[in-house]
């Protein structure tokens, strides 16, 4: 019986091309990125929804109880604003759309694949969300901080702990009116900390490509 004699196997065919170990580094940190961006997106998404629903049932019930001045016994004053709800339900609104459209790009494997139009979807949602969030929430503390006219957190706020039986029930729209306010608020900074992470992920993106690992060539038949 004869025993083939095998020779002492190279080093080198076991070395790893410093190209891929950065490609999978850059991946490794991109996958992270879009975790991030993803979570943020859906934590937006939830207080715009919560911000809509809050600030949109005040303004019906506003319109359910507003009765006009012939009144004697009207429960709203007749100088009256109702732009800074309103300037949530838009704002909220608009981030509702941005980000449901950014998750539904980040989740369906046949947009993923389209890297140009996922890329921008990816990094637009933030932004519009973020300028729409600033926007409301400016406008709202510009008008809200009048001392001439009432809005509906002021005068619902006013009468909070008035007895009522029967809507408007003024506490609980003080309550729903404050809880749109925070929530917008604290939208502003989520959305700009998810357009951040929308640049950095396009960026690394980018640098990747130069770092994509080369497709072994095909051996060539003898």
């Amino acid at each position: 019986m004869s025993f083939e004699h095998k020779g002492p196997v190279s080093a080198s065919n076991f070395e790893i091309d410093p190209r891929d170990l950065t490609y999978q580094r850059h991946q490794a940190v991109i996958r992270f990125l879009n975790g991030v961006r993803v979570g943020l997106a859906s934590l937006a998404l939830l207080s715009g929804i919560t911000i809509l629903g809050t600030s949109a049932n005040a303004l019906l019930v506003y319109n359910n109880t507003h009765v006009s001045s012939d009144f004697h016994l009207a429960l709203w004053p007749d100088e009256f604003d109702l732009r800074p709800t309103v300037a949530l339900v838009v704002g909220s609104s608009i981030v509702i759309v941005a980000n449901l459209v950014s998750l539904i790009f980040s989740k369906a494997k046949v947009l993923q694949n389209r890297t140009l139009v996922h890329n921008s979807v990816a990094f637009l949602a933030p932004f519009v969300g973020f300028a729409a969030a600033l926007i409301g929430i400016s406008f709202f503390y510009a008008v809200n901080a009048s001392t001439m006219v009432n809005t509906l957190q002021s005068w619902s706020c006013q009468w909070r702990y008035t007895d009522m039986r029967m809507e408007p029930y003024f506490g609980t729209l003080c309550s729903q009116s404050e809880a749109a306010l925070y929530l917008s608020v604290i939208l502003v900074p989520v959305e700009f900390v998810a357009l951040m992470v929308a640049g950095g992920q396009m960026g690394l993106e980018r640098k990747a490509k130069a770092f994509v690992p080369a497709k072994p060539s095909s051996p060539a038949l003898s």
